[in-house]
């Protein structure tokens, strides 16, 4: 019967590992851990070897995985005529311990940044393993090997380890078992293009991206470090990165959109609300901020220049334009109908405003109510008894008085003409009181 074995280890343990060449001479010591991922990006290619004699300064040497194998007493040998090369050009790999140890990296599952403080290997046969003359299961040596990326450790085992390198690895290891581990399966980590400086950006599944809540996405982003932070938003689908624009300080959005093409920017902008949107221009230069609403749709331009008319501590510089209004003889299979077909982020309804023949507010529906209601009950009988709102000049302050003094879920602002200009909601009056915090 045969068997799949394998032999874990890690980045920490095998490095400084001697490698013996076939005759069983010391030839150098592991340097670094390369993997190609255009070729494999699960297992690693080669070990670079410092090789003995050579100084820190000159070239280093690589050996394939597959030219090693282990020895009984558990070191690294060469197999007969096979030998080292000179290192290839270096940007063509991802070497481990340069480019992913002590980097960040995004726990999707904790929604946090974590610091990479080791990797698991497996040593593992291309082969299968059989039972030796002694009916012993498990033995890797003699097997032409492969070395696999298991997972990215980011708890305090993969610290420990780091910290006793040098040690032997069943004494590091018998340490390190004290403490609980935590790691992130490889499988979970896409590797994209690293950046001039060497680090390594990593991005998550945009499936999981996008099931994320963008207030934790925009905790992420903060965390992390300017590289994988503008890493990470650049990889982002264009309504995920609108929603998570929304919920970043004015410094950090500038410090997030400021690279991008402005094509690009006017895009995610044309996928924010309004208002935040207009918030979001009104922090940028005059010259930026005109280049991305030219680059904008014309009807949700106008919709941004209009609010961005008004000071942002006013009603109309707080209200979105995104809500549902009827006529006030619609019924409530209308209302349905219209929340089917509104296109915008319905999180955010609670009400359905009804206007008369000049388009003037004339009645305010309870969602829920509408979708309750039978299809033939009108909605003006659906209508609360007193209609709230404000003027489109109220001030910050006005706003919040009235949304704490009437428990308002939902404000319309009007003009003049006591038309409906737009309406603030009370995640957008927390958003505010919380800056001026």
């Amino acid at each position: 019967m045969t068997k799949h074995v394998s032999q874990r280890t890690s980045v920490s343990a095998l490095m400084g590992a001697p490698v013996a060449d076939a005759s069983g001479r010391t030839m150098g010591h592991v340097r670094e851990f390369a993997v190609s991922p255009p070729q494999d990006a699960n297992h690693v290619q080669g070990l670079v070897l410092r090789l003995t004699g050579k100084g820190r300064g000159e070239p280093m040497s690589m050996v394939a995985v597959g030219d090693l194998e282990l020895t009984l007493a558990g070191g690294l040998q060469l197999r007969a005529e096979a030998e080292a090369t000179p290192m290839p050009v270096e940007e063509s790999y991802l070497l481990l311990e340069r480019d992913l140890l002590d980097q960040q990296i995004i726990d999707v599952h904790g929604h946090k940044v974590v610091r990479v403080n080791d990797v698991d290997l497996v040593w593992e046969p291309v082969g299968e393993t059989e039972r030796d003359s002694e009916g012993v299961e498990g033995r890797l040596q003699g097997h032409v090997l492969k070395l696999r990326i298991a997972e990215v450790e980011v708890g305090t085992r993969g610290a420990i380890r780091r910290l006793l390198k040098g040690l032997s690895e069943t004494n590091v290891e018998r340490v390190a078992e004290r403490f609980k581990t935590s790691a992130i399966p490889w499988d979970f980590v896409d590797l994209i293009d690293r950046d001039p400086s060497r680090r390594v950006r990593l991005k998550i599944e945009q499936e999981k991206l996008s099931k994320m809540h963008p207030s934790d996405l925009a905790d992420i982003l903060e965390d992390l470090a300017p590289a994988e932070r503008q890493a990470l938003f650049s990889s982002l689908e264009e309504g995920v990165a609108a929603e998570a624009l929304e919920e970043v300080e004015p410094r950090m959005q500038q410090s997030l959109t400021e690279a991008l093409d402005t094509e690009l920017v006017a895009g995610i902008v044309e996928e924010m609300d309004p208002a935040a949107a207009a918030d979001f221009l009104a922090e940028l230069s005059d010259e930026r901020s005109e280049a991305i609403l030219e680059e904008m749709d014309p009807e949700e331009r106008q919709e941004v220049e209009e609010l961005l008319e008004f000071s942002g501590d006013s009603a109309a510089g707080q209200m979105t334009t995104d809500y549902i209004a009827l006529p006030k003889g619609a019924y409530a299979v209308d209302g349905v109908t219209a929340l089917r077909e509104f296109g915008d982020d319905m999180e955010t309804l609670t009400h359905i405003f009804l206007v008369d023949e000049k388009e003037t507010l004339c009645g305010v529906v309870p969602l829920l109510k509408a979708l309750l209601a039978p299809p033939e009950r009108t909605l003006a009988s659906l209508a609360d008894d007193h209609i709230v709102s404000c003027d489109v000049h109220a001030s910050g302050k006005k706003v919040a008085e009235l949304f704490d003094k009437y428990n308002l879920r939902a404000l319309p602002v009007v003009d003049a003409e006591k038309k409906i200009a737009g309406v603030i909601y009370a995640e957008q009056v927390i958003a505010q009181l919380r800056t001026m915090n």
